[in-house]
């Protein structure tokens, strides 16, 4: 291992890694040099000049972003000489800036604003009249603000080297330099607004924020992205209860400055006209509004008689991957303790299930890989899903992982997919072919020939290249499932190094819905039903029975429904009419179809009582990633009206006599850290915003059948039925064009 480096910088003695840039160095000892151009993790630019220093036995300053510190280096940041070239250097860029502080959106945080209030040079020497062009219209959320435009290149160095989309060029030369769209006029990009937020001054606007606030006259609250199963900390700005705009300025949480488009733009649903804002119940035939209480009373009421007459297997749940672990974890409880029914189920979007059992039958249950674990990996393995689309900050660690760590990335795809260009090698096979390449290489059973174009050779090369490689991260999407899951954590556990595996789900909450036990037969943890100890340990802490027969998987609800077995269903927060195709004729058959839900979709409108959920801003909580990592959910604001999931669960749960001693999502939180293996987190690392991963060890039941795990497939610009209620997501061309548009 190399010496370190030792330096001094305005007299502080500093020790850092070879190789380390003296902006770096001088930031370990607390000591800002101001810089435009140069970002963390892109390409050294040298533009600005802001970040010029003395360095002592140099006859002339140096910039700080682009000197490697060398071993008895002694830098001075803060001399006369070195405050006069910045202050030199901030004259240069205002000479065609507008001053228009004032209406500018950038305004309280802008990088150039801090710097003339630093060093001076509001007053200027040049007395030419500035150069000025109207403001341009790339897309619906981004606009261009030529002449306030520094050109740091930040933006295209992000679009580029961060996101290889490659939407931003310079055009023309000297002072009528400018940003421009590499494809006509307009932007045609992934849309995901890196270039707004890493825009060191107000020249890219949001579309969506622009001119509608000052940032000290909003609260900022950091939560969780609703969207993908990636678990991105994102800073929702609120004024007035509305929220305007969501970022990660602060580079809080594990996706650091990122977002796509659905975390920074796809926020507006919350504040959408058509959410619910009142209970409906279903009178002669037609939905009118009504009370909480009329409506509750009414759920309960009905569920009784249905009981009473039918038994506990009249009545089914479906449970949402978008609502809380605490959420999900009570929605199980009432199921199983209240109603007496294991027939609970959600819409599985990849086999979590497998891969527990699969680790922990070969005890590797340390073998998860985390959101970091994608970006420091050495090689990386990914077969089936398409990340740049499903899970944009996955994509983002991979790409970030070839380009800046030299890994090489593996694939094994049906799809072109965009991720193809960062690949060493690529394996395309036949359609649903991933899983028949799984079992070939992990010698279950022989490929066919046509299984991809290069034959059983070009699988026999990448079963080559993958057993050189060391410290493996390996990622799989709703294509492995069942036994192929089992095959490939065999297989993979036979590579060199420490391997670790990702399954790939597609919801903000879906890694989640399946731990807590969301599961026909499996409670939380993982743990089957017939698994006697952990039933009881449950029943000890819940002083109530748990039915010991598995109860209907999804599929079976839907067919227990048209047989007419089935006379209620309650569902939370999820569309199945949509989602499984179920047919209207079956469910207005019903008895009772309770919804709770945001919005009136297509299965609340055949529903009895429908009742308004709060969203993700307007509630408090946890979700695990699809990395298996907990993180805290903080309620940003409060629709009127509207309730959230636990507090309907614990309403219900009441009216059935129930005396469940909860007041908050905290109460819950500590009973799952109690009671659910895996999950034995320490709440002051969730507190202060981190994101902590889980170790599940459990044996679940096999797969029942291969139909339960699907992906919706969703682009960059969908969110399954989420998204149709998103101006921001549907007023982008890019949303009109095909699945799989490369970029």
């Amino acid at each position: 291992m190399a010496e370190p480096i030792k330096l001094s910088i305005d007299g502080k003695p500093v020790t850092v890694p070879p190789g380390t840039l003296l902006i770096e160095a001088a930031k370990q000892v607390g000591i800002e040099v101001p810089s435009f151009c140069y970002y963390p993790g892109l390409s050294l630019q040298g533009a600005c000049r802001m970040c010029l220093v003395a360095i002592e036995k140099m006859p002339k300053l140096q910039t700080a972003c682009t000197t490697v510190v060398t071993n008895g280096m002694v830098v001075h940041t803060d001399t006369p000489e070195v405050a006069n070239t910045r202050k030199s250097m901030l004259e240069f860029l205002l000479t065609n800036h507008p001053l228009d502080c004032p209406v500018c959106d950038k305004g309280g945080e802008c990088e150039l604003q801090d710097a003339v209030f630093r060093y001076g040079a509001a007053e200027t020497r040049f007395l030419e009249g500035k150069l000025h062009e109207e403001e341009k219209k790339f897309s619906n959320l981004v606009y261009y603000d030529r002449p306030r435009c520094i050109l740091c290149f930040r933006c295209i160095r992000v679009c580029d080297e961060g996101m290889d989309v490659n939407a931003y060029g310079i055009g023309f030369r000297a002072a009528h330099s400018e940003i421009i769209p590499n494809r006509g006029e307009q932007l045609e990009c992934e849309e995901c607004g890196m270039c707004i937020d890493i825009c060191p001054v107000g020249a890219l606007t949001s579309g969506t924020y622009r001119y509608k606030t000052r940032p000290w006259e909003v609260t900022y609250t950091g939560t969780i992205c609703n969207h993908c199963g990636d678990g991105c900390r994102t800073t929702l700005s609120v004024r007035n209860n509305v929220v305007i705009r969501a970022n990660n300025r602060d580079h809080s949480g594990l996706n650091g400055e990122f977002l796509c488009v659905k975390g920074r733009f796809g926020w507006d649903f919350v504040n959408s006209e058509r959410r619910l804002k009142s209970p409906l119940l279903r009178k002669n035939g037609k939905q009118e509004e009504a009370s909480w209480e009329e409506a509750l009373t009414f759920t309960v009421e009905r569920l009784k008689t249905i009981l009473a007459e039918h038994g506990p297997g009249a009545v089914a749940v479906i449970g949402s991957n978008r609502t809380t672990n605490e959420e999900d974890y009570l929605l199980q409880r009432f199921a199983r303790t209240v109603l007496g029914t294991n027939d609970i189920d959600h819409h599985r979007t990849a086999d979590f299930s497998s891969l527990v059992r699969a680790l922990t039958e070969a005890g590797a249950t340390d073998r998860y890989a985390t959101i970091e674990d994608i970006s420091a990996a050495k090689s990386l393995l990914l077969i089936g899903n398409d990340p740049t689309h499903q899970h944009p900050l996955i994509a983002y660690q991979i790409r970030q992982a070839v380009r800046q760590h030299g890994a090489r990335l593996y694939i094994v795809n049906s799809r072109e997919i965009k991720l193809r260009r960062q690949s060493s090698q690529y394996l395309q096979v036949k359609p649903q072919g991933e899983a028949e390449a799984v079992r070939a290489l992990a010698g279950q059973a022989p490929a066919a020939q046509d299984l991809c174009a290069g034959g059983t050779g070009a699988l026999t090369a990448l079963a080559d290249a993958l057993k050189k490689e060391s410290d493996t991260v390996i990622l799989f999407g709703d294509e492995i499932q069942g036994q192929t899951v089992n095959d490939l954590v065999t297989c993979g556990l036979t590579l060199p190094g420490k391997t670790r595996f990702v399954a790939l789900g597609d919801y903000a909450n879906s890694r989640g819905a399946a731990d807590m036990g969301l599961l026909p037969d499996t409670l939380p943890g993982y743990q089957p039903l017939s698994n006697e100890k952990a039933r009881e340990r449950m029943e000890s802490a819940w002083a109530a029975k748990i039915p010991a027969a598995p109860g209907r998987n999804i599929r079976s609800i839907f067919e227990g429904i048209r047989a007419g077995e089935i006379k209620a269903l309650l569902v939370f927060g999820a569309n199945p009419v949509k989602t499984f195709g179920l047919d209207n004729a079956a469910l207005t058959g019903l008895q009772l179809l309770f919804v709770a839900e945001l919005f009136r979709t297509e299965t609340a409108e055949l529903a009895n009582v429908v009742v308004p959920a709060a969203s993700f801003a307007e509630k408090s909580g946890t979700v695990t990633n699809t990395c298996g990592e907990v993180q805290a959910l903080k309620r940003t604001m409060r629709q009127a009206g509207t309730r959230s999931d636990l507090e309907i669960l614990l309403a219900l749960a009441r009216l059935f006599g129930q005396r469940w001693t909860y007041q908050s999502p905290e109460d819950v939180l500590r009973e799952i850290i109690a009671l659910v293996p895996g999950y034995d987190i320490p709440l002051p690392s969730l507190l202060v915003g981190r994101a902590v991963p889980t170790h599940p060890e459990g044996r679940p039941p096999a797969l029942e059948r291969p139909d339960l795990v699907f992906s919706s497939r969703d682009s960059l610009f969908t969110s399954g039925t989420l998204s149709r209620y998103s101006w921001a997501l549907n007023s982008v061309d890019e949303a009109k064009k095909p699945y799989g548009h490369a970029f």
